[in-house]
């Protein structure tokens, strides 16, 4: 499979180590990661044809992704403050 985008890496760069640390020590963070991890892989698997779905359901699949990813953002924020 290639490279799939939107990888939590490349949606916050400038946080990597954090992810990383509040991945070992925060499990609400690391159950949101792994929804985050698993939907998107969906969303690349349907965009590349590998399982295509319906677009229905893709955009609720980016639609979760969005929520996920600001709930995720939030997080690294409080975390820094």
């Amino acid at each position: 499979m290639s490279h799939t985008p939107h990888e939590l890496a490349e949606e916050f760069p400038g946080s990597v180590d954090l992810i990383h640390r509040l991945k070992l020590e925060d499990a609400h963070f690391l159950k949101l990661s792994e929804q985050y991890h698993e939907i998107n892989r969906a969303i690349h698997r349907a965009e590349t044809l590998v399982e295509p779905v319906s677009e229905d359901h893709e955009v609720e699949l980016r639609r979760k992704r969005l929520a996920l990813k600001d709930e995720i953002a939030r997080l690294l924020k409080d975390a820094v403050t």
